[in-house]
């Protein structure tokens, strides 16, 4: 039986948050990607919220996937309930969720049900796990991985291995490079002499590894001296043949 709340599909709640919403806007900062909504982040959380309350199960088993709203819904409403007791019947279901992103913006608006606590009790699974989708296949795959390790383990106890990790990324995804230069610049927020030594010996390419030095130089946490000794690190480019 499909899901319902307050009488109503999921569907028709989004098509009627997109009257609100802001459909140009978001179909330009997601290029190439089909039958958008435009519905406002924060309305699309409420919306999560209220689904995590009722019968999640149904939605989740039963939820559409043709507007990108509907897939980012999905992850919203992963983060919104309480994880399954077995973290293997949680992990299937993230899984399951990360198979049918195909935007930047879904994959980014995803986080862990039960935030820094179900984080922090499951750090090595969680760790393993997201080492795994960083070397899929698929570009949105990679990209969960990163962005989702990103978030969670630039730490003491990861940062020497996380840099080994994004170091050995590959893939021509525009969407991974970007979130491992995006990833790079974090670790160098957190950890600057243990990210400044990996930058001088890395074998990223050119792409990513000017556009981490970018982004590093875009912080405002980061010293106008050291900005300068970053953007003196930049690589030529190289002309084409």
């Amino acid at each position: 039986m499909e899901y319902c709340l307050d009488g109503l599909t999921v569907k028709e709640h989004l098509l009627r948050l997109a009257e609100n919403g802001r459909k140009a806007f978001t179909e330009k900062l997601n290029p190439g990607v089909e039958h958008i909504l435009g519905i406002r982040i924060p309305d699309l959380r409420r919306l999560a919220a209220r689904i995590a309350k009722t019968d999640w199960e149904n939605y989740l088993e039963t939820a559409d996937t043709f507007y990108m709203e509907e897939r980012m819904l999905q992850g919203m409403a992963l983060g919104c309930i309480r994880p399954d007791a077995d973290l293997d019947t949680y992990l299937h279901r993230v899984t399951k969720f990360v198979w049918i992103i195909n935007s930047w913006s879904v994959c980014d608006t995803f986080k862990f049900g039960g935030g820094r606590r179900f984080v922090n009790m499951h750090r090595d699974r969680l760790w393993e796990y997201l080492k795994e989708w960083m070397h899929a296949g698929g570009e949105y795959e990679v990209r969960f991985g990163v962005v989702q390790a990103m978030e969670n383990f630039i730490d003491e106890d990861h940062i020497h291995e996380l840099l080994k990790c994004l170091d050995a990324v590959c893939h021509e995804g525009y969407y991974v490079k970007m979130a491992v230069a995006w990833a790079l610049s974090v670790c160098f927020v957190k950890f600057p002499d243990i990210t400044m030594d990996y930058l001088r010996r890395n074998s990223l390419d050119n792409f990513t590894y000017n556009k981490a030095l970018q982004k590093i130089t875009e912080s405002y946490r980061v010293d106008v001296q050291v900005k300068q000794q970053i953007r003196a690190m930049k690589r030529p480019a190289v002309a084409a043949r």
